[in-house]
């Protein structure tokens, strides 16, 4: 059989596929990994991306103009998210002229990438690194109400990572967001009559420098309903019991936006380059903890 163009594209098409997913378990640095004898990680490919495409893979991500618009004043754009260099960018910017929706006005522009697929145990990963504004770079989950009935229709929020580069309230519990893993579990919209507790539980772990000064990588195993435990760098930093069952499966969030408690600063907050307004997600990984055959 002759060789022709095609053969040879389809070949490097397989090849990058078999590559793309090489890694084996999440990144865990020596005796950190969780896992017993008997048992092994695998990988959940359709809520894992190693962005090496030159756009978003809309088949597995939910993107901007999709749904969600944002938290005022920071409005989600398709045009301010890209895929290149083997990375998910999402690049804040301050708005030519303020827009109106929903009666509310926006000044700035972010952006949201979330899975199309949800699930509940396993472990979830990302190497980010953050932008320097004062809007936010995150990694977190949550559950879809509406796809919910009876008293499991409430919401239950996993945060990851909830950081910002510009720290614009002077609360002390604001004072090292900056340079560190802010973790939260949340139980909100409990229907009314239904035995579930609301409140927060909430995990901190401080990063070598700011983290918009390099890539980090976080991780969190939500191991049961009533057990998450958050990893920074491959490294185990605190283990949290939720308020409520945490049984419901939940989608993946890759975000940035503006917070009320953390305000636009008086010059708009957008003075830096490009880079420096944009958050990077290398790849982003799903796991799950099966028994070896």
């Amino acid at each position: 059989m002759s060789i022709t163009p095609k053969h040879v594209a389809l070949s490097l098409c397989l090849l990058v596929s078999s590559t793309l997913f090489a890694q084996k378990s999440p990144y865990f640095i020596t005796g950190e990994d969780p896992k017993a004898d008997n048992q092994k990680w695998k990988l959940v490919k359709n809520m894992s991306d190693e962005f090496k495409g030159k756009k978003v893979d809309e088949k597995k991500w939910q993107i901007s103009g999709q749904g969600w618009i944002g938290r005022a004043p920071g409005l989600f754009q398709a045009e301010n998210i890209n895929v290149k260099d083997g990375a998910l960018h999402i690049t804040t910017k301050k708005l030519p002229k303020p827009i109106i929706k929903n009666n509310k006005t926006f000044t700035h522009g972010g952006g949201y990438v979330g899975s199309r697929h949800a699930m509940t145990y396993g472990y979830y990963e990302c190497e980010m690194k953050a932008n320097k504004t004062f809007m936010s770079s995150t990694f977190w989950l949550i559950n879809e109400k509406s796809e919910l009935e009876g008293c499991d229709k409430r919401t239950t929020e996993l945060d990851v990572q909830e950081t910002v580069g510009q720290i614009t309230n002077p609360a002390k519990w604001m004072e090292n967001f900056d340079q560190a893993m802010n973790s939260n579990t949340h139980s909100r919209n409990i229907p009314e009559g239904c035995d579930y507790e609301k409140g927060t539980s909430k995990a901190s772990a401080l990063t070598n420098g700011k983290t918009y000064d390099g890539f980090h990588v976080y991780g969190v195993w939500w191991k049961s309903k009533d057990e998450i435990i958050f990893y920074l760098d491959g490294k185990k930093q605190k283990t949290v019991t939720p308020p409520a069952d945490f049984d419901i499966e939940m989608y993946l969030r890759m975000v940035v936006e503006t917070y009320n408690w953390n305000p636009v600063p008086e010059d708009g907050g957008m003075n830096g380059t490009e880079a420096e307004r944009t958050t990077t997600y290398n790849w982003v990984r799903s796991w799950t903890l099966e028994n070896s055959k």
